[in-house]
């Protein structure tokens, strides 16, 4: 039945979508698939009928429950197509506050991320690392404050069940956050590897990494990226400082993230790269850059 416009309810269901967005993001890890699972859930409403539609007593619920397990079905099948993706595959980095949650988790602070964090390429990156339940029932509860009984009717599981995949997935991000200095420490670390960079000065730009660190490019076939991570203080150097040395062109200016302190790359007045980084005992860690442009959709 095609929906009626200036039907009360067809408006507040489409005004759900930010929200559904908002939500299928933190699942999914990218724009692209949020909002395909988002059109999904609406195609699944508008197959009810007229009469099935009016009995919805909350049609957020309703919504939240459809679009929770279209996401959990995209998440199934996703470690596959991660592995046919061309060189490393990160999540999408967006613009701070680009996706608030409507229903933040009202517990203690210390205990739950918050929005900003929640959209973090960071915590992202800990959240592909989860089984499909335990990223639902973790971004259910903590992050838009769903009871667990109504976790238990996404994921079909048990409430007790649902409640030790948040716990477990809670304290993988409770680890990774242990590792990481404050949002102020972050950003002194990245001044100073940013200070380094611009030197190009080989031995002074690896003082500021750690003797590990990892950087990952992904330009997912489209771009020219590194196909593999890098690995080393003295390799990621020699790559960065070799990448900049290469494009003169290119402006790297700072970029706040969810992440905190980054950097965007800038040509010809668009922005073709995000760059965010995590450190850890005053030294950078991991340098995740996106160059991919269908995972850049909301900076330019």
């Amino acid at each position: 039945m095609k929906p009626n416009d200036h039907d009360p309810l067809h408006a507040e269901v489409l005004g759900e979508r930010r929200y559904l967005v908002s939500l299928a993001f933190r699942m999914l890890g990218t724009v692209a698939e949020a909002e395909d699972a988002v059109q999904e859930t609406y195609v699944r409403w508008y197959r009810l009928t007229q009469d099935e539609r009016e009995a919805v007593e909350v049609p957020r619920a309703w919504l939240t429950r459809v679009a929770s397990r279209v996401c959990l079905n995209v998440l199934a099948s996703a470690r596959r197509r991660h592995e046919r993706y061309v060189g490393p595959w990160l999540p999408e980095p967006v613009p701070a506050h680009a996706f608030p949650a409507a229903t933040p988790a009202a517990e203690d602070p210390f205990e739950h991320v918050s929005l900003d964090e929640s959209v973090s390429t960071a915590l992202l990156v800990v959240l592909e690392s989860m089984t499909p339940a335990e990223r639902i029932a973790f971004v259910l509860h903590d992050i838009f404050a769903m009871p667990f009984a109504e976790i238990a009717d996404v994921v079909g599981r048990t409430p007790g069940a649902c409640r030790q995949l948040a716990t477990s997935a809670r304290r993988r991000v409770q680890q990774s956050r242990a590792r990481r200095a404050s949002r102020a420490e972050h950003d002194e670390i990245v001044r100073a590897f940013a200070a380094a960079a611009r030197t190009g000065e080989l031995s002074g730009l690896i003082t500021v990494l750690d003797p590990k660190v990892v950087l990952r490019s992904d330009g997912g076939g489209v771009v020219t990226a590194a196909r593999n991570p890098v690995v080393g203080a003295e390799k990621v150097a020699r790559f960065l400082l070799g990448t900049l040395g290469k494009n003169p062109g290119v402006t790297v200016l700072e970029q706040q993230t969810p992440d905190g302190l980054g950097f965007a790359l800038w040509d010809e007045g668009r922005i073709i790269g995000v760059v965010t980084l995590d450190e850890a005992a005053g030294s950078v860690t991991d340098i995740r850059i996106m160059m991919n442009p269908h995972k850049l959709t909301l900076w330019n």
